[in-house]
């Protein structure tokens, strides 16, 4: 599989609150409310010369050949998602954070520092705001920099150097109020979800403590499984800036079945995991397969570090 480095913009819009809408909607009307907000993102990227590379959950994935391209999708998205009519009165709120430099592109999807800093943008910024780093600010041109305001000097998890973060005003918008953005929706440390992940009596945690679990045959690994269809070392499951991601490394695939009964099926890629479910590795769910392991995600009050 080739991989070739190209500089673009990569940005990331999350919708904020969705299990609060689940619950206030319904599982329908919160599906088709979702399904809505993703159509709306994705049709505001292809408008700005934007590639969609996955739709994870309730967020999706963009690169753009330019910052300012990307500058222009983030206010387009912010203002549509705004203007969508509310379902039984529960408005949408989304978030935005983006970055620019280098990124690795293999087959249809991007990786590297670039994309990895602006997924943390995305998840410490508030509801309503969109916000993007130095390495944006420096490739726009005057007009577009005179919208862009410091507000914080982060120090991003795993990362030894500090970040200046700029918030993008938009034009209609008053700079206090945009600064102060919704904290009701800002992702906080303070509740940490922990997932439990079991396997023929075994169980094992992923959270804050031990952010990350290896899963496959060999010896070595976390939870052993005791599959022929398994790789050595199948699958790992890491917590990453605040969600849970399982990341495919077999020959065979792996295949998730989440609790609304829809089921993934993921070879050498990542997908986001949420609520509860099914892990098969290497076995679809069709062959019934001998070892299935359960994962379930649970609210875990974790005092909050001040970690950014």
């Amino acid at each position: 599989m080739s991989q070739h480095v190209e500089k673009l913009a990569v940005l990331f819009a999350d919708i904020c609150g969705s299990t609060s809408l689940y619950e206030n909607l319904g599982d329908d009307l919160a599906r088709k409310l979702i399904f809505q907000c993703i159509n709306t993102m994705s049709d505001k990227i292809f408008a700005c010369q934007g590639t969609l590379i996955k739709t994870i959950g309730d967020e999706v994935m963009a690169t753009f050949p330019s910052a300012e391209a990307a500058f222009h999708a983030a206010c387009s998205i912010r203002e549509a998602v705004e203007n969508i009519q509310p379902l039984d009165g529960v408005p949408l709120h989304i978030r935005i954070g983006f970055n620019f430099g280098p990124v690795i592109k293999e087959s249809y999807d991007v990786f590297g520092n670039t994309v990895n800093v602006a997924s943390r943008v995305t998840a410490i910024t508030r509801a309503g705001q969109i916000m993007a780093t130095q390495a944006v600010l420096d490739e726009l041109p005057a007009d577009l920099r005179n919208r862009m305001r410091q507000i914080m000097r982060a120090e991003l998890k795993g990362k030894h150097d500090r970040f200046d973060l700029y918030q993008v005003i938009l034009e209609q918008e008053d700079v206090q109020s945009t600064r102060i953005g919704m904290p009701a929706f800002r992702k906080s440390q303070d509740n940490i979800d922990e997932m439990i992940v079991r396997y023929r009596g075994r169980s094992i945690k992923v959270n804050k403590e031990c952010r990350s679990v290896v899963l496959g045959r060999d010896e070595t690994c976390d939870l052993v499984v005791q599959n022929e269809l398994a790789s050595r070392l199948h699958i790992h499951i890491e917590l990453r800036f605040g969600k849970f991601i399982i990341v495919d490394q077999s020959t065979n695939g792996t295949y998730v079945r989440f609790s609304d009964g829809n089921v993934a099926h993921i070879t050498r890629e990542e997908i986001y995991l949420q609520g509860n479910g099914s892990i098969s590795l290497g076995q679809s769910f069709a062959e019934n397969p001998p070892g299935v392991i359960e994962f379930s995600i649970s609210s875990a009050n974790v005092k909050h570090q001040n970690e950014l």
